[in-house]
């Protein structure tokens, strides 16, 4: 392939350039996926205009990195990222070049990319691709190489060694051997990324279709250690006994637990836009997976057990886990919605259920996994009770299906059966409308002030237990019953 099709907005924006007098190519990411056959929407644009010279010839442009070099341009209702051909030199922060100055090629600007993959440019004119590095053989060849050398490339910009994790993950290349090997090499420099870098780095790794490609080759490199240590610490934490649960070691078992967990894309996660976290929940089923038995090193015990043998016991590792994911998150900065909804999520993955229940026990299971509206705030309680009651059973079939990495509804016995048959009773509590919070009840706090029971704390004591009465018999939530038992809560209590 020696040609790509370049879309008719590119095509019409080309022409401007050309008017003007200047030459455009696409660059980055967008040519990548397009020499792989991947559609592309994201487009940037390498240029020989200067910033003054893009804002001048286009209507609306947005001076977003003009310090560098970049601008982005708004056009045909897509905002297009613009640079200017440069080379950079001089990276003493690692991550920041000190000198950047304006080149006069494509394939000067070129030579200061990253990845071989990455370091091809499509003219905007008819789609011809300039590739001086050999990207289209290595695409070919499913290779990430850096463009020249990898110790110099990587001791340039730290983020780079954990772009190429992320791109092996994502793509599903190999990394070249020699451009490995430099990822450990530089670790003093990726030390220096923001945080934040590579929390985004990681959490595309996590939206891969199978993130323990990415995960097993950050272990490998030393990136989990160097970022997430609690996670690398679960490596030869045994678990396999004689009552045959589980095949792996904790770290494996977390590995293949997230490969199973759900996956939501960006657009669905519609729930945590309000402060911008949509791209974080999308992954919150993966994110429980991965740290859901994080704490098992801290509790693990062996014990010998008559008839059984040697057996590993994990007595809540789930409350460990909590404290543990917590840590991690709040020190990745993700949002804080996002970190107590994932926590919730850990604390109550150890669930269990058995027919004999009653079904007073299915609206009190109901009623303890419900989270706080708060966490989802601009959801009602009800899509919150869903959402969370899908994300608990993911998360605990993404858990046994990470036990021998095989699909765990997939299994012939009574393990699956017994879980869809809970989901089935949860669903028929749900449908006939039980009451499951305070907001739920046929009553009120004004209404028992009304029927005079004083204000305070002993009113809010009052109000839980009815709510637990009419939990135990949802027949019992009417005002007139309520109030009854009301009043006698408040002359006995």
């Amino acid at each position: 392939m020696k040609k790509i099709r370049i879309p008719i907005e590119l095509q019409k924006m080309n022409r401007i350039f050309i008017e003007a007098g200047y030459e455009a190519w696409l660059v980055g990411g967008a040519v990548r996926d397009l020499v792989c056959g991947k559609n592309a929407s994201d487009w940037d644009i390498a240029t020989n205009a200067q910033p003054e010279d893009i804002i001048k010839i286009f209507n609306k442009v947005i001076p977003t990195g003009i310090e560098h070099g970049t601008v982005t341009v708004i056009f045909m209702r897509h905002h297009i990222e613009v640079t200017t051909f440069r080379t950079e030199a001089d990276y003493k922060d690692g991550r920041h070049p000190n000198k950047i100055s304006y080149a006069t090629t494509i394939k000067d600007d070129l030579s200061r990319r990253d990845f071989t993959m990455n370091a091809i440019a499509a003219s905007l004119i008819d789609g011809h691709l300039c590739d001086p590095f050999n990207g289209r053989k290595d695409i070919k060849k499913g290779i990430i190489r850096t463009v020249g050398n990898p110790l110099e490339r990587f001791s340039e910009d730290g983020l780079r060694p954990v772009r190429a994790l992320r791109f092996a993950s994502q793509l599903g290349f190999k990394i070249e051997q020699k451009t490995f090997d430099a990822i450990e090499q530089t670790a003093d420099i990726t030390a220096k990324i923001s945080i934040e870098r590579f929390r985004d780095e990681f959490i595309k790794i996590l939206s891969s279709e199978i993130p323990s490609v990415g995960l097993k080759l950050m272990e490998k490199s030393g990136t989990l250690k160097q970022f997430l240590p609690e996670l690398a610490s679960c490596r030869n934490v045994k678990q396999a006994d004689a009552r045959g649960h589980h095949c792996f070691d904790v770290l494996d078992h977390l590995f293949y637990a997230c490969d199973s967990a759900r996956f939501y894309p960006v657009e669905q996660a519609t729930s945590a836009k309000k402060d911008g976290s949509a791209v974080f929940f999308s992954v919150r089923i993966r994110l429980a997976a991965l740290f859901h038995d994080i704490g098992k090193p801290i509790v693990r015990r062996v014990e010998e057990r008559e008839n059984i043998g040697t057996c590993y016991t994990f007595y809540n590792h789930e409350k460990e886990s909590v404290k543990i994911a917590n840590c991690i998150m709040e020190r990745l900065r993700f949002p804080k919605t996002i970190i107590q909804y994932i926590c919730h999520l850990i604390k109550e993955h150890m669930f269990y259920y058995e027919s004999s229940w009653s079904d007073a026990a299915i609206r009190r299971f109901i009623v303890r996994v419900m989270p706080p509206v708060a966490i989802l705030p601009d959801k009602n309680e009800l899509f919150v009770l869903n959402q969370t009651l899908d994300d608990l059973f993911d998360l605990r079939i993404a858990d046994v299906s990470g036990m021998t990495n095989t699909p765990a509804l997939m299994h012939k016995g009574s393990w699956a059966e017994n879980l869809i048959e809970f989901r089935n009773r949860i669903d028929l509590a749900i449908q006939a409308k039980s009451a499951f919070t305070l907001r739920d009840l046929d009553i009120s706090g004004r209404d028992l002030i009304a029927a005079g029971i004083p204000p305070g704390k002993k009113l809010g004591v009052i109000l839980n237990k009815l709510l637990e009465s009419v939990i135990e018999e949802p027949k019992m939530n009417k005002k007139e019953t309520l109030v009854k038992i009301a009043k006698k809560l408040a002359y006995i209590s």
